[in-house]
Parts: C-alpha cells; structure tokens; sequence
C-alpha cells in the first residue's frame, strides 16, 4: 500500500482498511435498485450504512452537458464515471462489484448522458469496462487511461509506454484510446524522470493510436511542472471545497487549474467528494457548487458505484447549473 495513499474510500466513506483487506477487498452488496428506490420513496431521503443518497426521480432530469477538453477538441459530458475507487493491484471497489453490477453501472451511466469513463492499469477495470461498453458505437464514448509506473502496485514494474498501450487497447477491446495520463505523477522533475515514456506517448498520439496524453499529479511541485509543460494535453487533478484528500488547499489548486485553462489544456478534476469523505447529501452539494462555480475545470469524474449515486448528482448538477 503507497504511504500516500493509506486509505482509499468509496463515495460515502468507509473506514480505515488494513493492507490484506486493501488489496484483497470485500465483497459488495448489489443492492436491488428498484427495491431501493421503492424504501427511499416515501421518505425522500435514503440511509445507507455509510451516508445518505438522496432520492431522485430520474424521468425529471434533462440530460448531462457536454464540454470539450481545452484544445484536444476532444467532448465529453460534464460528469465522468471513474472506475477505481480503493484501486490498487488491477483490483478496485469496481472490479469486486463483479461484471453484472458494473456493466449495469456502466449502461446507468451512459443512458443518463455520460460518455466520459476513467479507468487505469491499476484498478484492473479495462476488460470490465469494454464488457460494459459493448454494442455501443466507438465514437459515442472516451476512455481515459493511466499507465502505473511506480515501482509498487502492480505485480510488475512498467517502463515500456508503446507496449502498456498496445495491451490496453487489447484490454479495452479499441484500436484507439482518447486519453492516456502518466498515472500519480508527484516528483517536481517527472518531466525529466519520465521523458522517455512521454516521447512514447507523443509518437503514438502522431500515429492516431492515442488522441491525447497528460498526467494525473498528486502533488503542488508535479501540478506546477505539468502547467508549464507544453506536452501536457490532459491534467487530472485533485480539486473540492475543503482541501480533502487533495494536493493543497483550494486556494491554492484553482489558480493553477485556471491556468492550465488558459494555456488550452483539458482539465478534469477528481476527489470531488473528498475520495468518500462527503458522507452528506449537504456536503457533496456544497463541493459541487464550489467547483462548477469556480470554473477552474471542463469536466470531472467521480467513482460512483451504484445508480443511485449517479442520479444523485446529475440531478445536483442540473440544480446548480440552473441557479
């Protein structure tokens, strides 16, 4: 288990996990969403044992925005579905969910207007997540992708950027992949410590094998470098109202973010909900309002693992944006 990461939350939050349960996981309950439905119905507020969700009638809900990532020209919906919470050893809270509950995720998802998927080597959800997507013309959804190369994590240590992608794109079922990030970049110097697997991804975007490269940074010093690197088309970044589980306060992310706008590149935040830690109704609005508000991002994804969550937020989403 990385020291930075020591625990890896679901969207309401749960509590600290030892290593064996982090990298063995527990079983998830798939709960019956039409039976959960009909028990939150006549109160209007459903409990779960790790938050509250509130109901949603999903009839009523128009359909998610699309916005294009900076000068990618690439266009996603506004809300993306990530697929690695407690992501570590290509297993993750999605791929214990096993492949019925997460192909029905992946078709809530994508029926409600998302097109935007997030997925990576270390949470083992490529062939899930292809599964999920099948029948579905290629052209109607983007696959974003990270490559682990921390020497922990996966059972082997990955250096070769062509050949992560060639077996990405057999994983995920594509002759091509949207966006490919360089996955926890947290160094001031990734930029030297990594330029042969930037080179890599810069050859494979020319030949239309990759559409797109980036990174996802987990720190200020990485955040800094990729605002100034021209390489970077795409930056995932940690951005909520408090500071939770993010690289610096918010005060001192949206400056940076804003920026990167600035220079063109696609931003997409993340830990929007605090990796978990918003167990409110209260709290998930509050942050969403932070960010939509302060437009330091084009679009963001969120580790959803049941329908009921997406509801949720699309229907705080579509409040916010017509307020």
């Amino acid at each position: 288990m990385p020291p930075w990461c020591p625990v890896r939350l679901n969207f309401f939050g749960v509590q600290t996990v030892s290593e064996r349960q982090w990298k063995e996981g527990t079983e998830m309950v798939d709960l019956n969403r039409r039976e959960f439905l009909k028990q939150v119905a006549s109160i209007g507020v459903g409990t779960t044992l790790l938050g509250k969700v509130q109901a949603v009638d999903e009839q009523t809900s128009p359909p998610i925005p699309q916005v294009v990532l900076g000068k990618t020209g690439i266009k996603v919906s506004l809300v993306g579905l990530g697929t690695g919470m407690r992501g570590w050893m290509r297993q993750s809270n999605h791929t214990r969910m096993g492949y019925p509950a997460f192909e029905r995720l992946v078709k809530h998802a994508y029926e409600r207007g998302i097109n935007f998927f997030d997925t990576a080597d270390l949470y083992g959800t490529h062939t899930f997540l292809r599964d999920a997507l099948k029948g579905i013309p290629r052209e109607k959804f983007v696959i974003q992708t990270k490559i682990w190369f921390m020497p922990q994590g996966l059972p082997e240590v990955v250096t070769d950027a062509k050949a992560a992608v060639d077996r990405f794109r057999k994983e995920l079922g594509t002759d091509y992949i949207d966006i490919v990030l360089l996955h926890c970049t947290m160094s001031g110097k990734w930029t030297d410590e990594l330029k042969r697997m930037m080179d890599d991804l810069e050859e494979l975007k020319q030949k239309g094998i990759i559409k797109a490269h980036g990174t996802s940074s987990h720190s200020i010093p990485a955040l800094k470098v990729s605002l100034e690197s021209p390489w970077v088309d795409v930056q995932l970044a940690r951005i909520n109202h408090t500071g939770a589980k993010m690289d610096g306060m918010p005060e001192d992310v949206v400056p940076i973010l804003k920026a990167m706008q600035e220079k063109g590149k696609g931003v997409v935040g993340m830990k929007i909900f605090g990796e978990g830690t918003f167990r409110e109704p209260s709290q998930r609005e509050a942050s969403l309002r932070f960010v939509l508000s302060q437009k330091c991002v084009h679009a963001f994804v969120i580790g959803f693992e049941k329908p009921e969550q997406i509801d949720e937020t699309l229907k705080m989403v579509q409040d916010i944006l017509k307020s």
